[in-house]
């Protein structure tokens, strides 16, 4: 017996003037499943996701939920059809409580007493059914990344939610976050809630979905049963050809060492101490891998080795000279003509300028270089020249670096910013997140550029939310808690538990003996 249908879209359409983002996409997901998305950035993944949450209206073709074709004005009007979302970023308010953020908007009663009793019984008899046991009076500051993407899933389920769209869903998750996460989808599923499972990491599809739909360049390429294909062969789906890693890694060698922090602590922009004491050391021909939770430091501790925080106590070194200490303040211009490089971990916050054209952002803060510049005014042409070929090199898309870069998908931009930092062939390499939101085939890419710089006797110090990836990269990690340095292990000692164990605040010696139990 076929199952009845969630969710249909029939030859579902969306342009952005020129460039048509989603192109007769029709496709089918079954009531009572777990059904993954899949596809490489710009492929048309999010446009698609907005038009089902009422965030975009469809250009052409229609949206059925439950067999019945709708028009959604908006999210409300989608949550009224049950269509809920958990978007990447969450969007919860964080000094109120977990009930006040669920309940917003939906309050019920003028009196936000009442509306906060009835909205607990409702509450507690939905933890019952999930097994969430949140703290609902608890401000949703103080909560781990993991309880507050199940106060986001609770919210929409409060909200009569019986799709549940998941978009990038294990990017900020510890490994034993994302086993919680899995086992809660289950459950969901197992009550007969849908999922739309949406993610760049082709391990979780294969674990946790029953179908797959394939997107490329807008369109659908493929729907496959989990249980008939591979990650192979969805990788080779999403990019239309093979996906292999092109360079090797060369055997580790002592080199020189390029960047020395020694007892560096600093403050965070509230005051509070966000860095504790902290010691590293980044050898040229070696890439040091920064594991941890989001929050727990590393933020600063990109911005205190870039120049754009000073320390409160101990010193940075660069070369055998101190360039961040107390008295002593390098900024980032100086350390770019040292041999630094940087790749944001916030690409919009500090990595490019979202309204000028992605031309333009290819020689931000190189804009004084001879090869952009002569006595002050800009070299046009070479810049058009270089910006055409980084899009050939990195293959951006759409191919037309006029368009503002806010406009591109995130993959592009973070595409655009990694091959203008890696064409300054610096000394020192520090990246954040260097793959958040990046499709298989350009993860493969720049773990290829991170590995010829590496090769070549580069430095590279990378900060990763994806274990996956630091696994795949670094010679050694160093794991990082509540701003200190919890333990540093050579890759070949290193695993998904032990790292995961250790982003929790297990000690080296601790994770050893938590095995043993």
């Amino acid at each position: 017996m076929t199952k009845a249908l969630a969710i249909e879209t029939r030859d579902l359409s969306k342009r952005f003037g020129e460039v048509r983002a989603n192109d007769r996409i029709s496709m089918q997901i079954a009531s009572g499943s777990v059904h993954g998305i899949v596809g490489e950035n710009g492929a048309g993944k999010s446009t698609l996701l907005k038009m089902l949450f009422g965030l975009y209206t469809p250009d052409d073709g229609e949206i059925l939920v439950d067999g019945e074709s709708i028009k959604f004005a908006d999210p409300a009007a989608a949550m009224a059809k049950g269509v809920g979302m958990v978007h990447q970023h969450f969007m919860l308010v964080e000094p109120f409580t977990v009930l006040e953020n669920i309940i917003l908007g939906a309050e019920g009663s003028r009196n936000l007493d009442e509306a906060k009793d009835a909205a607990r019984v409702v509450l507690l008899e939905l933890e019952k059914k999930f097994g969430f046991n949140l703290p609902l009076d608890e401000p949703v500051e103080n909560l781990a990344v993991g309880v507050r993407q199940r106060a986001e899933i609770l919210k929409a389920l409060y909200k009569g939610a019986e799709t549940l769209i998941l978009d990038e869903p294990t990017a900020v998750l510890t490994p034993q976050e994302c086993d919680q996460l899995f086992a809660l989808v289950e459950l969901l599923k197992g009550q007969g809630k849908t999922v739309l499972f949406v993610t760049h990491k082709l391990h979780e599809i294969m674990a946790v979905t029953d179908d797959v739909t394939v997107i490329r360049a807008g369109k659908v390429v493929a729907t496959r049963k989990t249980t008939e294909t591979s990650a192979e062969e969805l990788a080779e789906l999403m990019v239309g050809a093979k996906v292999v890693r092109e360079v090797a890694r060369e055997k580790h060698k002592e080199h020189k060492l390029r960047l020395a922090l020694k007892s560096v602590s600093c403050t965070n922009d509230q005051k509070q101490t966000a860095l504790k004491a902290i010691s590293l050391e980044v050898y040229d021909g070696e890439v040091l891998g920064i594991a941890g939770v989001a929050g727990n430091g590393q933020t600063e501790l990109l911005e205190v080795i870039t120049g754009l925080r000073d320390v409160s106590a101990g010193s940075i070194e660069m070369s055998d000279v101190i360039v961040n200490a107390h008295g002593v303040s390098t900024d980032p211009i100086s350390l770019r003509c040292m041999g630094m490089a940087h790749v944001a971990e916030d690409r919009l916050k500090t990595g490019v300028v979202e309204s000028m054209s992605a031309r333009d952002n290819i020689m931000l803060g190189y804009q004084r270089e001879p090869d952009f510049s002569k006595h002050g005014i800009l070299k046009l042409k070479d810049i058009a020249a270089k910006a055409d070929e980084y899009f050939e090199s990195q293959d951006v898309r759409p191919r037309n670096p006029s368009l503002p870069i806010g406009s591109f998908s995130g993959g592009n931009q973070q595409k655009i910013v990694i091959a203008r930092e890696i064409a300054r062939n610096p000394q020192l390499m520090v990246i954040g997140q260097p793959t958040r939101g990046v499709d298989i085939g350009a993860v493969t890419k720049i773990h290829d550029q991170i590995t010829e710089l590496r090769n070549a006797g580069k430095a590279l110090l990378v900060v990763s939310a994806d274990l996956d990836e630091l696994l795949a990269i670094s010679d050694r990690i160093a794991v990082m808690c509540e701003g200190e340095v919890i333990g540093v292990m050579p890759v070949e000692e290193a695993d998904e538990r032990t790292l995961g164990l250790m982003m929790a605040g297990q000690r080296l010696d601790q994770t050893a003996n938590a095995g043993s139990v």
